[in-house]
């Protein structure tokens, strides 16, 4: 482990408490026990909530329901005043928050206000963005506002390369920001965020990923992952799918036929430590949930715990532990799939 890595796994580990680590060993605990007793069991709250801070964006990526503007749930942004009640209900259990799931972040006036308060509370902070908003301002803002961990997504070198995926994008301005939250981070002395170059393995750009890798080296940047790529059409083969296996999730079969390389077991961790919070309070499995079908509560009408503990979670865990195959959003899960990183 790199000093670098080091350094924000020793920030992560300082915002464990005890009641948080109590909290993680019967979340661990009830996983197992469903999995001797296929059935669904369910002990302690969230170790890690990702809640949406707007479904608004500048791009217009392929395979993003925000990016083809698909979405047929309502959109908007999230309200303050709604996060701030909800955090105060989850975090003394909560170990970190991911600010993301559909839409860029940094697009909601009030984002690092909200990344400042979820901070306050002791938690281990993370958003993901596309890194056109890291002007300046923001770049300092986002320093100050004790943010742990910045994902950049770089998905090429070259803008001739970078725009295949990134639609609409300025590899240049996303390049320029991370510039910028690398020269605040020191001109602020802080050892906080952790700066990752978030590289998402596509054909078009599979090329060069000994680029990036150097690209991060000369910027500053902490770490790089290398991503696997979820397409939505893969069957008959898909433009996007990478040459090189390692880094895709898909194998073509007998046929000529395609398939998620991956095993689709019947047990999720995911099921059991996390959740995802839509900006307008609905509480969804996964992030593979894009659109919120299966809507498991509604934080507007229900306490979290009643929604975390409740009778639709119930059911849709069942129904987990009976076939994953039979539920449409599992089907193309990357449960399983290696995420690489430097």
């Amino acid at each position: 482990m790199t000093n670098l890595h080091w350094n924000d796994t020793r920030n992560f580990l300082s915002k464990l408490t005890f009641r948080r680590l109590w909290n993680v060993c019967l979340v661990w605990l009830s996983y197992l026990l469903t999995r001797l007793l296929k059935r669904p069991v369910q002990w302690g709250m969230p170790v890690t909530i990702s809640i949406e801070p707007t479904t608004a964006c500048n791009l217009r990526c392929p395979e993003c329901p925000s990016g083809l503007r698909s979405f047929t749930r309502p959109v908007g942004n999230l309200r303050t005043d709604f996060f701030r009640s909800t955090i105060d209900s989850l975090y003394r259990d909560l170990t970190y928050l991911i600010f993301y799931f559909q839409g860029e972040p940094y697009i909601h006036p009030q984002f690092l206000e909200m990344v400042h308060y979820a901070s306050k509370k002791g938690l281990y902070t993370i958003t993901s963005t596309n890194g056109h908003f890291l002007n300046e301002e923001n770049a300092r803002k986002t320093i100050e506002s004790g943010l742990d961990r910045l994902i950049i997504s770089v998905d090429g070198t070259t803008q001739e390369v970078y725009e295949q995926y990134r639609i609409g994008g300025d590899l240049e301005v996303v390049l320029q920001g991370a510039r910028n939250v690398v020269k605040w981070k020191k001109a602020l002395q802080s050892a906080t965020p952790h700066i990752v170059f978030q590289f998402l393995v596509v054909r078009p750009n599979e090329h060069q990923i000994a680029a990036v890798r150097q690209l991060a080296v000369e910027i500053g940047v902490d770490e790089v992952k290398l991503k696997t790529a979820q397409v939505y059409d893969y069957e008959a083969g898909n433009r996007l799918i990478p040459t090189i296996g390692r880094y895709s999730r898909y194998q073509e079969g007998s046929g000529g036929v395609w398939r998620v390389k991956n095993k689709l077991l019947n047990h999720c961790w995911k099921l059991w430590h996390a959740c995802v919070i839509t900006w307008d309070g609905l509480v969804v499995p996964c992030c593979f949930d894009k659109d919120a079908t299966h809507r498991l509560g509604d934080l507007k009408q229900q306490g979290f715990k009643e929604v975390w503990k409740g009778s639709s979670y119930r059911y849709f865990r069942q129904q987990l532990l009976q076939g994953r195959d039979q539920i449409d959003i599992c089907t193309n899960c990357t449960e399983g799939c290696t995420v690489w990183t430097d």
